[in-house]
């Protein structure tokens, strides 16, 4: 996923939590807004409840790739993804597609 189509500012994350639109599943928790610029961007965030640094920055890498495989980024939405602690429950796949529901149920 290219840097552009991140959101990486606290303002930005706290902006879009705060239009209060969300979606949920066991995993992950998806907040959405519509967008500003030209293209649809994503932000993750795993607490501290998921592990120590690089567990989280694992589980981040590893939701990264997944966004890259399920978003075209031409949606007409901002997104956060909250990463829960029943993802380390699932396996990568699972994970997958509890994600891809999610965002179907967003586009609808």
């Amino acid at each position: 996923m290219k840097k552009q189509f991140r959101v990486k500012d606290t303002r930005e994350f706290a902006e879009i939590m705060n239009y209060k639109r969300f979606y949920s599943s066991p995993s992950f928790v998806i907040y959405v807004k519509p967008r500003k610029e030209e293209y649809a961007r994503v932000g993750i965030s795993a607490g501290k409840k998921l592990g120590k640094a690089v567990i989280r920055n694992k589980v981040k890498r590893q939701v990264r790739m997944m966004v890259q495989d399920i978003y075209s980024f031409e949606e007409n939405f901002d997104t956060i993804i909250l990463v829960r602690v029943k993802y380390h429950e699932e396996n990568f796949a699972n994970n997958k597609k509890l994600l891809e529901r999610l965002v179907k149920k967003v586009k609808i």
